[in-house]
């Protein structure tokens, strides 16, 4: 009998996940399309590897046992699956088409929403996924300032003018790596010392899960305006989740150019490059960024239904109050249990589990958490992802479920060894390299 979301005698048995894993092996490097859902990002042999369903915030795997998500597809299902409203609004455009031979009036009424809801978005364009808008922003900054080098910090994408800085830059020119450059977060001095009469653009998720200290993005914003370069926020994560109107809104800091994807459509394919009219109008001859599935109208009628649901019901509020629910209740957990190796940070939206080098290995730590959390009818990989369809149901049992996790992950500390109680191989890092590389420091007169 498959598993359900209930403290279960059993771990969950996925033979039908560990058949279609051994045909993927053969036929689809890394077995998925996006690292963070795959394979590698949980305990082998334990958690299940291709889901069939989803309602509301629990997902199905194939084998039929059901969890709470708290990946949310790593972050576009920001209502819940299949949420009502959303879904008529495909299935009525369905029923007209999907994609047409001109162009279709959901580009304007999505655009127009998009223009009440950011104000910064004066003009913008629509594409599918994520590095498409942010690769896009960056040649429309090196079209509009004449310049070239890029300072980034954050996640931004697979295109070359980012990947060349991580530990995944096989295949690209040296001369394209050698435009791009990273800064730290929360340190404005990385960023005056590595800005120049060359560089096009600041480039940056403008929050993670750590939060800008006290006036960081505005000075930001400022060295920007001093040094005439424009300053780009990507808000695959921030957007529509922090405020209706993203980090800017949040933060209160404008940006020249903004990338929204994820959470806009509820878990359909779009994304949003928006800002300065001025910058974006040299989208219609100058700089080429054109899509055939751009304007694809069953994406366009998914994002109307979702932000008007957002706006309707202050989505954004009750995301606040069930994450919080979370991060107060696990910060309480481990009050309680004395444990002070593990913690929580991020924003109540989306935080992050933290487990300290001086315990043990953290990915072993996160893998045993994973392992129990799964048992249990959690789905987890690092996150709580809160979408409007998570209830204080579930937050009860997650965090009841942690308490039994956390206990069985103090005993294995204890223990000295923590890999021993894993039943398969860990979870791996997506990237290596992740700070304080590629780098510089020009000392450029200003």
């Amino acid at each position: 009998m498959a598993n359900t979301v209930a403290f279960n005698e059993h771990y969950p048995v996925i033979e039908q996940s560990t058949q279609l894993l051994a045909r993927a092996e053969a036929l689809i490097p890394a077995q998925t399309q996006t690292l963070a859902k795959g394979p590698g990002q949980y305990v082998r042999g334990v958690a299940p590897v291709f889901a069939v369903r989803g309602k509301g915030a629990h997902v199905w795997d194939v084998d039929g046992n059901e969890y709470i998500d708290y990946n949310m597809g790593i972050g576009p299902i920001s209502l819940g699956y299949a949420y009502p409203r959303v879904d008529e609004a495909i299935r009525a455009q369905l029923e007209d088409g999907i994609t047409f031979s001109l162009v279709h009036p959901l580009e304007v009424e999505v655009g127009e929403l998009l223009r009440e809801i950011v104000p910064s978005i004066e003009m913008l364009r629509y594409s599918k996924a994520g590095n498409d808008v942010t690769s896009a922003a960056v040649r429309l900054a090196r079209a509009f300032t004449g310049r070239n080098t890029v300072l980034c910090c954050g996640y931004h994408g697979w295109h070359d003018w980012y990947i060349a800085v991580t530990d995944r830059n096989r295949g690209i020119p040296q001369a394209t790596q050698d435009l791009t450059y990273t800064f730290q977060y929360n340190d404005i001095n990385s960023v005056i010392d590595s800005i120049d009469d060359d560089t096009a653009c600041v480039i940056l998720e403008p929050a993670v899960f750590e939060a800008p200290r006290e006036g960081f993005l505005e000075e930001l914003r400022a060295v920007c305006d001093r040094h005439g370069v424009l300053l780009i926020f990507d808000e695959m994560w921030t957007g529509f989740r922090l405020a209706l109107g993203g980090a800017q809104e949040y933060f209160g800091v404008r940006a020249d150019l903004v990338c929204y994807s994820k959470a806009i459509a509820n878990g359909m394919p779009l994304s949003v490059l928006g800002g300065r009219a001025d910058v974006l109008r040299l989208c219609e001859r100058d700089v080429f960024f054109f899509t055939t599935f751009g304007g694809e109208a069953l994406s366009l009628a998914a994002a109307k239904a979702t932000m008007l649901e957002m706006r309707e019901k202050h989505v954004q509020d009750e995301l606040f109050r069930l994450g919080s629910r979370m991060m107060n209740g696990f910060r309480s957990l481990l009050s309680d249990m004395h444990i002070d190796y593990v913690g929580i940070t991020g924003f109540a939206p989306r935080s992050m589990v933290t487990f300290d080098a001086r315990a043990g290995n953290p990915l072993i730590l996160k893998s045993l958490a994973q392992q129990e959390l799964i048992k249990r009818g959690v789905l987890w990989s690092g996150f709580h992802t809160m979408s409007f369809s998570h209830s204080d149901a579930d937050i009860d049992h997650t965090l009841a479920a942690w308490r039994e996790t956390l206990q069985l992950l103090d005993e294995a500390v204890a223990g000295g060894d923590p890999s021993a109680m894993l039943r398969g191989a860990p979870v791996e890092p997506v990237f290596r390299k992740t700070s304080n590389f590629n780098t510089r420091a020009r000392g450029v007169t200003r």
